[in-house]
């Protein structure tokens, strides 16, 4: 028996307000909000962040600084991709 068109719509929306409740709230309040796929600001403040570290390393010829600052810049810059893939939950394999 074919499901209705009503049971897919509560089912879309218990799956959106379970993956991002931040989201599904402003749905149902009628306020835009970006999904969390385009909320980056955290990335954004490591990168600001690993640019400090850079560039003081620099400035002090500290070859530790230089590489964390390379080290936190690569991080930030992986977080700000809008396509990587969300990691999959696997199972431990069985001993």
């Amino acid at each position: 028996m074919p499901q209705s068109d009503d049971e897919r719509l509560v089912a879309l929306e218990a799956r959106l307000a379970r993956d991002d409740p931040r989201f599904a709230e402003a749905l149902r309040a009628g306020r835009p909000a970006p999904p969390r796929e385009y909320r980056r600001t955290g990335a954004w403040w490591m990168l600001l962040i690993a640019v400090g570290v850079l560039v003081t390393g620099v400035a002090l010829a500290d070859g530790l600084l230089i590489a964390a600052g390379l080290v936190l810049a690569g991080v930030a810059v992986q977080l700000l991709d809008p396509h990587r893939a969300r990691p999959e939950r696997r199972l431990p394999p069985f001993l």
